[in-house]
């Protein structure tokens, strides 16, 4: 009895283990559900994939009116539309033209002398123009305008002749050679401007011009005299040769002669002595050409008032300073310098 028991309960503790065993195993083989399992369970979800397809974008080409390698005025055009061969021709046209005026040089805008452009007129013509073809740019111009223009170029620009100048280094003469000068010819310049406006060229362009010459060069200079106050002497060069040296009479300390650069206005032979306003000649009478004439036989006389070159017969004061301010010769000696200077050669008086 006691066996039996002992077995019946033997038995049950082995099934209540194998039920728990049970247990376990169905818990641990159960599949784990997902979150969209857990939240709806009659609604699946899905994420369609979206596949961007590739596409080319393809290009706008304006339209060409202008057949190719045609030019309108000189400017290529082929192949452009009308409009931007309009931009491209106004904007060639209006550039300015370069004028050379010797060694000058002046930028004009073509409105400056009203040029206007036909570019409507020529595009119509391009437009229907075989490739390769030159169209004409027909270009107008306010002739008034441009008279006027080119005459105050000629007021800005033209330049008088430089006759050549004498100065003195080293106490002798030296000639420069002085400048040519010129004027723009009007009448030849407005062809010329014309002319580049209306074939739309913009190189630089040369305005004739009218070469004016000097009168005098270093070549025919002429004589120059230098007179040295304070060694008495009187130089003779021919333009800038030595060519003669004489011992002169100057003024004395009262009246000295007057340093400075000045040109003989007149010359006379045979000369009246009229006396000065000066307190020296007071009372003298004017003495008539001959023996004992104060002027000699003949008399140059300078830029610088009263004073000249002249002979004298007083010869014993050549050498020394007592003149009344003019230049005192030798009277043989005067004779030969007046055959040899003309009225306005150059004459110099310095201190030395």
């Amino acid at each position: 009895m006691r066996s039996s028991k002992k077995t019946s309960f033997a038995l049950g503790l082995l099934l209540a283990i194998a039920g728990l065993v049970a247990s376990f195993a169905v818990v641990a083989t159960a599949p784990a559900q997902t979150a969209d399992e857990t939240t709806s369970s009659s609604t699946t979800v899905t994420t369609p994939t979206t596949t961007t397809p590739t596409t080319t974008t393809p290009t706008t080409t304006a339209p060409m009116d202008i057949a190719n390698d045609v030019t309108v005025g000189g400017v290529p055009v082929g192949g452009m539309s009308v409009d931007l061969a309009r931009t491209t021709i106004e904007s060639a046209f209006n550039k300015r033209l370069v004028l050379r005026i010797g060694s000058k040089r002046v930028a004009m805008a073509p409105s400056e002398v009203a040029a206007r452009a036909s570019v409507d007129s020529a595009l119509r013509t391009a437009q229907s123009a075989a490739p390769g073809s030159a169209v004409t740019l027909t270009v107008s111009v306010n002739n008034y305008k441009l008279h006027k223009y080119v005459r105050k170029l000629g007021k800005r620009f033209n330049r008088a002749a430089v006759d050549a100048q004498v100065f003195l280094r080293h106490l002798r003469p030296r000639i420069s050679e002085g400048k040519v000068g010129w004027t723009i010819k009007v009448s030849a310049s407005q062809r010329a401007i014309r002319a580049a406006l209306a074939a739309n060229r913009r190189a630089a362009l040369t305005l004739p011009l009218k070469k004016i010459a000097r009168k005098v060069i270093k070549a025919n200079f002429g004589s120059v005299i230098v007179i040295r106050r304070g060694s008495n002497r009187l130089y003779l060069y021919k333009g800038e040769r030595f060519v003669r040296r004489f011992s002169v009479a100057t003024g004395q300390s009262a009246y000295p002669t007057p340093l400075g650069h000045y040109a003989i206005v007149v010359k006379w032979a045979n000369p009246w002595w009229y006396p000065p306003n000066s307190a020296w000649a007071a009372g003298e009478k004017p003495v008539p050409p001959g023996p004992g004439n104060p002027l000699g036989t003949r008399w140059m006389g300078l830029s610088a008032p009263g004073v000249g070159i002249h002979g004298t017969p007083e010869s014993g004061s050549i050498g020394y300073s007592l003149s009344h301010g003019c230049i005192r010769m030798y009277i043989p000696d005067a004779e030969w310098l007046f055959t040899h200077v003309v009225v306005g050669t150059q004459v110099f008086i310095v201190a030395q």
